[in-house]
């Protein structure tokens, strides 16, 4: 039987994970959210957990050194975000927290001094409340409760969508009526409530959809479809139709866009003729599907086995991984997904950690995170 999943959708660091209703009765994590090297997860207490690289502070535990394995950050989130090096978090108040790298003012606190503990851009009617959050390599997008875009950060391709190039180290309205975000390296895509993409930032490759190669440095709208769903990899964009297929555009170089082809597309190009997808994740050169069912696809680079097939051949269509999952999440090489068990999966490269298994060895197969077993925690569904 085809599982029914809510329009509920969460965007981050070109990821999207989509929890089933009914899933408060499950074991597991709560989500979990893949940066380029480093990996957040929640509890349903609210406690953050990070692991992974951590160079820049991006774990928020008040140190520099690198995690192989789950280690608690704080209490009270509910929702995260991880960029190249930078993170995000918003409480259960609504209000936005930031760590890591913020050479560009990606943590958006009005300054560029990096940060390797959590800390509150502030709180007021200026500040909150926030409800979504996505993190590109060093820009970062929020969504506030009126459905009202803001933007900081890096801009050096117009990834901010204000109109210039000129960086920003504190929130700026860009737009409102805007329902979801996701944010690749250096490129922006934001979901209307009536379906409508709109991109912006770099496009070298294609990757705004737009039919050519010039950058934008302001919001454009992507084609006249309407979508339920949205991820951004470094350099592609993937999409999920109103009424279930998946698109995608930009960088092909790996197979990543699951067209058949390494061409790369400036438009969006239906993968497949199957109209069950539900959510995708993107980030690097690899891309995750999943369907109604359970069905987990994945396609793209596969290196160091993040397509989790057991083996490090490129795949350049969809190839089903197994079934029974219900939330996935791409890094930069690595990949994280939980089963309706709640017990959390991760594969890939793991060469600082990230897939929190206690060691540094890549894993060409999912392997279930140790530390958070069906025993310690439930799956709530986010928001």
């Amino acid at each position: 039987m085809q599982r029914r999943y809510s329009r509920l959708w969460l965007m981050v660091c070109g990821l999207i994970l989509l929890i089933p209703p009914g899933a408060s009765a499950a074991p597991g994590f709560k989500t979990a959210i893949s940066g380029s090297y480093h990996t957040l997860a929640l509890k349903p207490d609210g406690y953050l957990w990070a692991w992974g690289y951590n160079y820049n502070g991006q774990l928020g535990l008040g140190d520099t050194n690198d995690r192989n394995a789950p280690t608690r950050v704080g209490p009270g989130f509910v929702s995260v975000a991880a960029g190249l090096y930078h993170s995000l978090g918003i409480k259960a108040d609504g209000t936005l927290w930031a760590w890591g790298r913020n050479n560009f003012g990606q943590l958006g606190l009005g300054d560029n001094t990096t940060r390797n503990v959590p800390v509150s851009m502030g709180t007021g009617p200026s500040f909150w409340p926030w409800v979504a959050v996505a993190a590109g390599a060093y820009h970062t997008l929020g969504l506030k409760a009126d459905s009202s875009l803001w933007v900081w950060g890096y801009n050096n391709s117009g990834q901010l969508g204000l109109g210039d190039n000129a960086d920003r180290n504190a929130p700026v309205f860009m737009g409102a009526g805007y329902v979801a975000v996701a944010a690749g390296a250096y490129h922006s895509l934001a979901l209307r409530a009536d379906g409508i993409i709109f991109a912006w930032g770099y496009n070298a490759y294609g990757q705004l959809g737009l039919g050519d190669l010039n950058d934008r440095n302001a919001p454009a709208q992507v084609n006249s479809l309407w979508y339920k769903a949205i991820a951004a990899g470094y350099y592609h964009s993937v999409a999920v139709s109103a009424v279930g297929f998946i698109h995608t555009w930009g960088l092909n170089s790996s197979g990543q866009l699951g067209t058949g082809d390494t061409t790369n597309k400036s438009l969006p190009y239906g993968v497949g003729i199957d109209s069950d997808w539900v959510a995708a994740a993107a980030a690097g050169y690899h891309t995750l599907g999943l369907k109604g069912s359970g069905g987990l696809w994945a396609w793209g680079q596969n290196t160091y086995g993040e397509l989790g097939l057991g083996d490090t051949n490129n795949r350049l269509a969809p190839v089903q991984v197994s079934t029974d999952w219900v939330a996935i999440a791409a890094g930069l090489y690595h990949s994280l997904g939980y089963k309706s068990d709640g017990n959390l999966w991760a594969w890939g490269r793991n060469n600082l950690g990230a897939l929190g298994l206690g060691d540094n060895t890549n894993r060409l197969s999912p392997e279930k995170v140790p530390s958070f077993n069906p025993n310690r925690s439930v799956v709530i569904p986010l928001n």
